[in-house]
């Protein structure tokens, strides 16, 4: 049985990359998720208690998550759930991972430059052009050397993508 979960939450640890014994890039990083629930007799907003899962992003998606994530980053994970039991050092717990199979940035707390990679971006052994950012390729829109946004406005290939054109045409009524 495939138990698949969707989690929101905050990156709460840097990306870390690696490889698997096999070669295989692999992404981990700590996701805490804090539950809030409304106190009807105090009239506000109140945190619950925090659950913590360890995700792995395998291949390309680790390698987007290890340059798009950040610690603090509200995000929405999707994946397979693993639930392990540890032993180490006369200490013993559960673990509570995630295989990630989608990440992505919870929109409801900010904004994200989305960049597709294209196929022809990938080499033959299925890196993607994420390096290239970091190392000053282009993608299309400037990077920090994280691979990150700048706030220099992009390049836009179309101009219902560039968000500058929609403004404005939504404050001429256009749209």
């Amino acid at each position: 049985m495939i138990d698949t979960l969707t989690i929101v939450g905050r990156v709460a640890t840097d990306p870390i990359q690696s490889q698997t014994g096999s070669g295989v890039p692999v992404t981990n990083f700590r996701l805490a998720s804090t539950h809030r629930r409304f106190d009807t007799a105090t009239q506000a907003w109140t945190d619950g208690g925090t659950n913590w899962f360890s995700v792995a992003a395998f291949r390309q998606l680790g390698e987007h998550a290890k340059a798009s994530l950040r610690t603090g980053d509200s995000v929405i994970v999707t994946g397979r759930l693993k639930i392990r039991n540890w032993e180490s050092n006369g200490k013993h717990g559960t673990s509570v991972d995630i295989d990630a199979e989608a990440i992505g940035h919870d929109l409801r707390w900010g904004t994200t430059a989305y960049r597709p990679q294209s196929r022809t971006s990938m080499g033959d052994t299925g890196a993607s052009s994420v390096a290239a950012d970091e190392t000053g390729g282009d993608s299309g829109a400037p990077t920090t050397g994280g691979g990150r946004p700048t706030d220099e406005p992009a390049a836009y290939e179309t101009p219902w993508a560039d968000p500058r054109a929609v403004a404005s045409e939504m404050a001429s009524g256009v749209l």
